[in-house]
């Protein structure tokens, strides 16, 4: 029988339960056992995830040096940099919208949804054609596709919210490791996913040949199709994390008391990744084009060699910042990290004119400057976010503001690396070792302290106002 006053599943009727060949403690039993499992199915959903977006995110880095040989007269400078702006903008939209739906309606559907439209975007991308077969038509259908991949993957949807989820899992699962696990999940796979599109378009462009490049082109767009399905399955055998469960805030969340407690954090999180991105997205999206530049007979097979070469020295540094952000620090190991813009970016910037001649030390300075960014604030930025703020806001927070330029001086990476190194120094809290559920404790009482009320966690879970939970 079941006693009256036990607390039964939203759905289920009392005869409902008693009716049922499975017993309410043989449901408790699965439910527990599926809640063990869930974060480790939600860690490799976000590895799964972010490959895809990786790939999405380097897919234009040959795609250009192809545009720009298939159509000599339409893919101007211009059309270029909308097509590849294209995916960077939509991710705007993303951040906001998937930001909200993350933290008030759940982490799980927010990763579904951008799931599916990171596949809707990708099918319309390699499927784009301009009317009678104009290609001014085709590059407007192309900036849309891409558009709509951004508000889905990247940083737009698929990012904060996979890493959100992920450093929640592990915060389950192992608090130690946190750190390390959070970033071979993350940085790590999106890092992967440059060599990863540039070594597709190589196999594909050897197969099919340079005289069928618009086969080529297609085909590498149409991989990105294949790998954000093979998350599906993670994505609904995950479950909320224990973290969200017992502190979302879905209604009436107090915007000014987390800008008062946080506002300092969030200078430090935003103006670093600002910092950052307006360095790693345009050296992502135009080092093809740059390298293709400065190869005399414009080769498109050399171009992506150099371009897989340069790819494959930047991910040494995701693993020597996995192993530095415990021993060393979060905020210590991110100020290593932007030095590298400050001491490669001045060797380039000074010399550009005389290393451009010599193609391997152009690369391999390039890469080791890209290397010490993802050893940096590439590892070290999506983890500082996602400790940096409690539970109900995480995901929020963890959606960044971007910005879209073509970078023309590597001089300015020096700049940006400077400036990095004393926005990390100042404003940047380091949790290295700290349990994200302490925030969240520290947070509500702040709440209390300040006469906030309201529901929080999972209505699913509890019902409990603020007050029953101190």
């Amino acid at each position: 029988m079941v006693d009256s006053e036990t607390p039964l599943p939203k759905e289920k009727h009392v005869e409902e339960v008693v009716d049922s060949p499975v017993s309410y403690a043989e449901m408790k039993i699965i439910q527990s056992r599926k809640q063990r499992l869930s974060p480790y199915f939600t860690i490799a959903a976000a590895a799964f995830g972010l490959i895809s977006d990786g790939y999405q995110n380097n897919l234009m880095t040959m795609a250009n040096v192809v545009f720009k040989k298939l159509y000599p007269k339409d893919y101007t400078a211009d059309v270029s940099t909308r097509v590849s702006n294209s995916l960077l903008v939509g991710a705007i939209i993303g951040q906001v919208l998937v930001g909200i739906i993350c933290d008030r309606i759940g982490r799980k559907a927010a990763l579904v949804i951008t799931t599916a439209l990171i596949v809707l975007g990708a099918t319309l991308a390699t499927a784009a054609h301009g009317t009678h077969g104009s290609a001014v038509g085709l590059f407007w259908f192309l900036t849309f596709a891409r558009g709509l991949t951004g508000i889905s993957q990247g940083v737009g949807g698929e990012y904060p919210a996979s890493s959100t989820s992920a450093s929640e899992a592990a915060n389950e699962k192992m608090i130690k490791q946190r750190g390390p696990v959070f970033i071979m999940v993350t940085n790590f796979v999106l890092s992967f996913g440059g060599p990863l599109a540039v070594s597709v378009f190589l196999i594909v462009l050897s197969s099919a040949g340079e005289n069928h490049l618009q086969t080529v082109w297609r085909v590498c767009f149409g991989v990105g199709i294949a790998l954000p399905l093979t998350v599906f399955y993670f994505r609904i055998r995950m479950l909320s994390s224990m973290l969200f469960k017992k502190g979302a805030i879905k209604r009436r969340v107090p915007y000014w008391l987390i800008l008062k407690r946080y506002w300092k954090s969030l200078m430090g999180t935003c103006g670093a990744w600002f910092l950052y991105d307006f360095i790693t997205f345009p050296n992502g999206v135009f080092s093809g084009t740059i390298i293709s530049s400065i190869i005399h007979d414009g080769d498109i097979k050399r171009t992506a060699e150099w371009q897989l070469l340069l790819g494959a020295i930047a991910l040494p540094g995701v693993f020597v910042g996995a192993l530095l952000c415990n021993s060393l620090g979060r905020r210590n190991t991110m100020m290593l990290g932007f030095s590298g813009y400050l001491i490669f970016g001045l060797i380039i910037g000074v010399s550009y004119d005389k290393i451009i001649k010599i193609i391997p030390l152009f690369v391999i300075f390039y890469g080791l400057m890209q290397s010490f960014g993802n050893l940096g604030p590439g590892d070290m930025l999506g983890l500082v976010s996602a400790e940096s703020y409690p539970t109900p806001i995480r995901q929020e927070q963890q959606s960044e503001l971007k910005l879209l330029p073509q970078f023309k001086c590597t001089l300015e990476k020096t700049i940006c690396g400077t400036t990095g190194i004393l926005v990390t120094y100042f404003f940047v809290p380091d949790m290295t070792g700290v349990d994200l559920a302490d925030e969240d404790a520290k947070f509500m009482e702040y709440l209390a302290e300040n006469g906030w009320t309201g529901l929080v966690g999972e209505e699913e879970d509890s019902n409990s106002s603020l007050s029953d939970k101190k």
